[in-house]
């Protein structure tokens, strides 16, 4: 993959954001700071990021003192990007199959929840091949929809790219 038009704006591993700056809430994905509050917690004034997803519009308040907890990153650098496409393209043997659907489904789960987009690559790459050997359950295709949306929504942002084209070359990878 090509990494044009990457943005400059990516891979800052930073702990403080600004109004504007684009930044990755775990299993909500990319979102938007659109202002920085203070409001009266139990008598105690609290610093927040109001941030608003781009995928569905949903606004979410997250203490500043809390980001690192919660798992508040910014965007992937281009460098990052081709981490995640060579994960992708990384086709070891399907994950057994063996385990049962719900177990997988809660270990898939909590590897979303770290908020690593290497971790969402991972999942996303062995759902794809565990459904070339067989059908998926209703949990782990919602849950390959989920992953793939976290994907493509961030790598559109950090390459600059129209998320139909990352959608594309995604599904190329496991056609």
């Amino acid at each position: 993959m090509k990494n044009v038009g990457c943005s400059s704006t990516g891979g800052r591993d930073r702990m403080e954001f600004h109004v504007g700056d684009m930044a990755v809430y775990p299993t909500h994905g990319v979102g938007v700071i659109e202002s920085v509050e203070i409001k009266k917690i139990a008598g105690n004034d609290q610093k927040f990021y109001i941030m608003r997803i781009l995928g569905n519009g949903m606004t979410i308040m997250i203490p500043t003192d809390n980001i690192e907890q919660v798992g508040l990153r910014g965007i992937i650098s281009c460098r990052e990007a081709t981490k995640v496409y060579k994960i992708l393209k990384d086709k070891k043997p399907a994950p057994s199959d063996s385990q049962t659907w719900n177990r997988r489904y809660r270990e898939y789960m909590d590897r979303l929840k770290t908020g690593s987009v290497y971790e969402v690559a991972t999942v996303l790459r062995d759902l794809f091949l565990l459904r070339s050997g067989k059908e998926l359950s209703f949990g782990e295709r919602r849950m390959m929809d989920i992953a793939k949306g976290l994907l493509v929504k961030e790598l559109a942002v950090a390459q600059s790219q129209p998320e139909e084209r990352i959608e594309n070359n995604i599904e190329a990878i496991f056609q």
